[in-house]
């Protein structure tokens, strides 16, 4: 066997994917956080952002619908 016996998760796959194209579309102006999905909230990078992203997104935010 080539690979080991682990599950994927198709969806978690395109949500990455999105959350990439997402970036790329906005010439990395905008970051998607842990957990992202399309029309959810997006970070702007700085260097104030550095060390404070609780700030400004709760993990919480990444699982509501």
């Amino acid at each position: 066997m080539l690979t080991p016996l682990v599950g994927r998760n198709v969806s978690e796959t395109i949500r990455q994917i999105k959350a990439f194209q997402h970036v790329r579309n906005t010439n990395g102006t905008e970051a998607t956080p842990s957990g992202w999905k399309p029309g959810k909230k997006t970070l702007k990078p700085n260097p104030d952002l550095v060390g404070n992203v609780w700030k400004e997104w709760k993990v919480s935010e990444a699982f509501e619908d």
